[in-house]
Order: C-alpha cells, then sequence, then structure tokens
C-alpha cells in the first residue's frame, strides 16, 4: 500500500509541475514594454501583422489629433474593459492617451485580460509631437 501512495504522490507532484509550467510559459510569450516615441514610430514603421494603434483618450481628444491610423477606445467609457476585451489580443499593439497617466493603468489592464504585446508610448501624444513625431487632425 505504501508504494501505491508515493507512486500516487509522485504523479500528482508531475502532474502539477507540468500544469505550472504550461501556465507559466504564456506569461513568458507577453511583451508589455513602456517605450519612447522613437522606439514606438519604429514598431509602427515595421508594421508587424495586424497592429493596432490605440488611443485611449476622449472622442474631444481624438478629434483634435491622433498618431495615423489610430483607433480610439475611451479610457473613461464605463465599459472600457468590456471594449479593450472584445480586441485580439493576439496583435501588436502600440498604446497612448494624452501624457501617459491613463496608459500606464490601461497597460495594466491589457496585461490581465492576456494581451500578448503591448508597446505603450512614454509621455503620450504630448511627448510623441514634442519629439517630432506626426499627428493626424
Amino acid at each position: 500500500m505504501r508504494r501505491g501512495l508515493t507512486g500516487t504522490l509522485l504523479a500528482l507532484v508531475a502532474a502539477i509541475s507540468v500544469f505550472a509550467a504550461a501556465c507559466s510559459s504564456g506569461s513568458a510569450t507577453q511583451v508589455i514594454e513602456l517605450v519612447s516615441p522613437a522606439k514606438a514610430a519604429e514598431v509602427i514603421a515595421e508594421q508587424p501583422d495586424g497592429l493596432v494603434v490605440l488611443d485611449i483618450r476622449t472622442p474631444e481628444e481624438f478629434a483634435e489629433a491622433r498618431l495615423a491610423d489610430a483607433i480610439m477606445v475611451d479610457y473613461y467609457a464605463s465599459d472600457f474593459a468590456d471594449q479593450l476585451d472584445r480586441l485580439d489580443k493576439d496583435v501588436p499593439y502600440v498604446l497612448y492617451c494624452r501624457t501617459g497617466n491613463r496608459s500606464s493603468d490601461a497597460v495594466k489592464t491589457m496585461k490581465s485580460l492576456g494581451f500578448t504585446e503591448v508597446y505603450e508610448i512614454d509621455g503620450g501624444i504630448v511627448n510623441w509631437y514634442e519629439q517630432g513625431f506626426p499627428v493626424e487632425q
């Protein structure tokens, strides 16, 4: 009987180890980075498959100026997290807000929702523009 119990315990430990390895390997492939406007411009220029430029400012801010081809999800919308959750989590995102405050919170939500590749522009669109990168109006 002792042998059976030992074998069962070993099998259980092995199963837990395999499960833990499988869970941790998923998070190892997640790329969540705070990047300079120059690095963000580089990522955008490379145009990885399915790249989304995501503006999380208000509709009024978005109408004033935005990065080329950006889509908007209003950070202040009551269903903001739900809107993010409906996006494709397996494509790369370049994320920005006005100065980085909202995007720093949003990136945490995106990480918890399982987005695999998010580049947050340090300093937001203000820093982007101050560094000489173009915006659309």
